[in-house]
């Protein structure tokens, strides 16, 4: 099975290679199979990239809104034409089942180059009328070069979801993918291009931290967006801060789930399993804190049992399975080093609990009762999954337990009582919340954090402020009037 690239880099409108670099194994991860081998970029490779970024940002700019938006729009297109070998690549690339990646990777990533082409050719300033007849205009304008670092649990989704809002705003872009997943943001590259962007306006170099250092630092470059880790997410932070440079955080979470009382039973398990084991638990929204009501927790622990052990798991490309691997081996073992501090701390194991016997990086979904607030399986993010289960009895409680962590990424509430979930909602120190669902996050809606859970947001009109700055023009209508 082979998925090697035409080349490692799309650079300037092609796919350049340099072996020069450090080599890097694409691991398929139902198998263990090397698939791919890419190299890192050297220090001349990131140059050319930033320099053709630099280069191709003010023709890109000067195009009217309407024709930028109309290569997203081709793109859109073109992906959803291909999004069968598309999702075939994502599955290979990061082992999600075929089943999953056919409806939610490149379908996701369509999505956004069709919503912000879309929105390029309305974005407008205003006139702001003042007194004596003057008044003052604003213009939106591109920031310049963006830098796009990936996470690798959606490749190519989060290549578009960085790379539509930056374009529409006239941005050009060198986006880094995750060195464990680095083949779907090429193709996106290679479509943007075929679909008329021009050459060095979206730009992929493969490598690992050094990589992504050299780029935050770059003085060519004014924006920063990152999905990743806290710990990276501060160290990108503080870099891209020291040379004021505009910054998209999308961090983990360690996110509340609460299920009442009155809740429709089957909607919450069903929602327990979207928010902790969806693309193996390797969600950073997920919805790993599920705090159920006393009076149901023991039905609602029976029937997420039952249903948590009719996934199928099994060859991710077969479309019968529901439930594949972890990313890589190393995500594996710091998933089931977790899960054996819960049990030793004290947590009950309802299901799952270790290794598949099959090849490949798989672990049984695994479900942990009795896990109180201080159990580090319920203070850690865990990125697997893994499911804590904790109890409590009144809403006051649960709220102060809820936000009783760093973390503020997303929050989801089951209720059959409307006023109590906007009110617990509202009380929620989160930036992504849901109601009688968990982990949907379309185009249209802002997505993202809040406290060490990142700054900034992604999709919807709301991304638009972070790729782009106002200027404000006074006009003035009479004479100057002076003190001298």
């Amino acid at each position: 099975m082979k998925a090697q690239p035409q080349a490692s880099h799309f650079v300037n409108g092609a796919y350049v290679e340099d072996t020069s670099g450090t080599p890097i194994d694409v691991i398929y991860p139902a198998t263990g199979e090397v698939i791919a081998k890419v190299y890192a970029a050297t220090p001349a490779m990131v140059d050319q990239a930033l320099a053709s970024a630099k280069a191709a940002q003010g023709e890109w700019a000067a195009m009217s809104g309407t024709e930028r938006g109309r290569v997203l729009r081709r793109a859109a297109d073109i992906i959803r034409a291909r999004n069968r070998d598309l999702s075939v690549l994502e599955t290979l690339d990061t082992g999600k089942p075929l089943q999953e990646t056919l409806v939610a990777d490149a379908t996701s990533g369509a999505d956004a180059l069709e919503y912000f082409g879309g929105l390029a050719g309305a974005l407008t300033g205003e006139h702001i009328q003042l007194g004596g007849g003057d008044f003052v205009y604003t213009v939106r304008e591109a920031l310049g070069v963006c830098v796009g670092i990936g996470a690798w649990n959606y490749p190519t989704q989060i290549a578009c979801w960085k790379a539509s809002p930056a374009l529409a705003c006239g941005n050009a872009m060198v986006f880094k993918p995750s060195e464990t997943t680095p083949l779907g943001a090429l193709k996106v590259a290679e479509i943007l291009h075929e679909a008329g962007l021009p050459a060095g306006v979206f730009n992929v170099v493969q490598g690992m931290g050094e990589v992504g250092a050299s780029l935050v630092t770059d003085p060519r470059v004014a924006k920063v967006s990152l999905t990743g880790s806290v710990p990276t997410g501060q160290k990108v932070y503080a870099a891209a801060a020291a040379e004021m440079k505009h910054v998209t955080m999308e961090l983990g979470g360690k996110s509340p789930m609460i299920v009442f009382d009155d809740a429709d039973i089957e909607d919450a398990v069903g929602g327990a399993i979207l928010g902790n084991f969806y693309s193996s638990g390797q969600v950073c929204s997920n919805g790993t804190r599920v705090f159920v009501q006393k009076g149901i927790k023991e039905a609602f622990l029976a029937r997420l049992k039952a249903r948590v052990e009719a996934a199928v798991i099994g060859d991710p490309l077969d479309e019968a399975t529901n439930f594949g691997p972890l990313v890589s081996e190393g995500q594996l073992g710091i998933v089931q080093r977790y899960i054996d501090k819960g049990v030793a701390e004290g947590a009950r194991l309802v299901t799952g609990g270790g290794r598949v016997d099959r090849e490949g990086f798989y672990l049984w979904p695994t479900v942990l009762a009795d896990v109180t607030d201080d159990m580090t399986v319920a203070r850690e993010e865990i990125f697997g999954p893994v499911m804590s289960v904790l109890e409590f009895e009144t809403e006051e409680e649960v709220i102060r337990r809820a936000n009783d962590t760093a973390y503020g990424l997303s929050g989801g509430v089951f209720t059959g009582n409307l006023t109590r979930a906007h009110r617990v909602v509202a009380a929620l120190q989160a930036g992504t919340c849901w109601i009688n669902t968990y982990n949907l996050a379309p185009v249209e809606a802002p997505f993202g954090g809040t406290k060490m859970s990142g700054v900034g947001r992604e999709n919807s009109k709301a991304a638009i402020e972070y790729y782009s700055q106002l200027k404000s023009v006074y006009v003035a209508m009479g004479p100057v009037d002076a003190p001298f």
